[in-house]
């Protein structure tokens, strides 16, 4: 039998599940390798973040899922395109990108009384990190905001379920062990000595069969609001269980680790990304 599943075997799930999930998008260039960052539809950033719940999972999956039906059968929300087209496709889920305000705010009031904290990578898009680092692939930039956001997981013992959204090629095996390789690389560079003692299990999840995916992505888009657009009230609203934040790429900050920010530090409308050089 698998120690770390004997290990985990009598503890409640919320101690060693988390969920993934992202927002924006990995676009860089146009044809001709025109940089297309920041023109209409394209993100400046992409990211990528993290929930932990600190109560039973099942109890707030099934809360989301009472939220899911009230929705839905409210005759208020009949005619709004984005609500009805998820009904056909299998069922309504919260999405914030696609949900019209009266609907954001239902959830971020829900949001706000469950007992979670949330972990995220900023990645700005700038093209020359982009070719030299990544070689110009997504999986790689994928990549590599996972592993940073797993990189201080890998010494706490037993096992550790990662819940992630789907994302097409991104969320294939070899990427998420890609990730994963690079999270142990940098955990023995900062620990010399150290072991890694987590077990990571990687679970792809759809938002319509996992409720708990759908609080990850308000979380994400709180976030990305705030780089894009300079638009603080959702992250303002969420901040205190905003346990970190890190703009990898912010060089500029670097220095005393300038770039990460948690609720004692939180993050500012002067951290709005500009439109990155060609």
């Amino acid at each position: 039998m698998d120690l770390s599943a004997k290990k985990t075997e009598n503890i409640d799930p919320y101690i060693y599940h988390r969920f993934l999930d992202e927002a924006g998008d990995t676009a860089f260039f146009g044809k001709g390798k025109i940089n297309i960052i920041g023109n209409e539809g394209v993100s400046k950033s992409f990211i990528l973040g993290m929930v932990k719940f600190k109560k039973s999972l099942s109890e707030i999956r099934q809360q989301i899922t009472d939220l899911h039906k009230t929705i839905a059968d409210d005759p208020y929300f009949k005619e709004v395109p984005s609500i009805q087209k998820k009904i056909k496709q299998g069922g309504f889920y919260f999405h914030a990108k696609d949900d019209p305000p009266e609907v954001r705010k239902t959830f971020f009031d829900f949001i706000q009384k469950v007992d979670c904290s949330f972990e995220v990578i900023v990645g700005r898009k700038i093209p020359l990190i982009f070719r030299q680092k990544h070689h110009e692939k997504d999986s790689e930039f994928y990549a590599d905001l996972l592993g940073h956001l797993l990189k201080n997981k890998l010494c706490t013992g037993d096992k550790l379920v990662l819940n992630i959204a789907v994302r097409g090629a991104t969320t294939r095996n070899a990427v998420l062990q890609m990730a994963l390789d690079k999270a142990t690389h940098r955990f023995t560079k900062n620990h010399p000595g150290k072991n890694v003692e987590t077990k990571i299990v990687f679970n792809i999840q759809n938002h319509t069969t996992e409720p708990l995916l759908n609080i990850a992505d308000y979380f994400c888009w709180s976030v990305q609001r705030l780089f894009e657009r300079g638009e603080t009230r959702y992250y303002d609203f969420l901040k205190e269980k905003i346990s970190l934040v890190i703009d990898l790429y912010d060089s500029e900050r670097w220095k005393s680790s300038k770039n990460y920010y948690g609720p004692k530090r939180p993050l500012t409308a002067e951290n709005k990304i500009s439109p990155p050089l060609h």
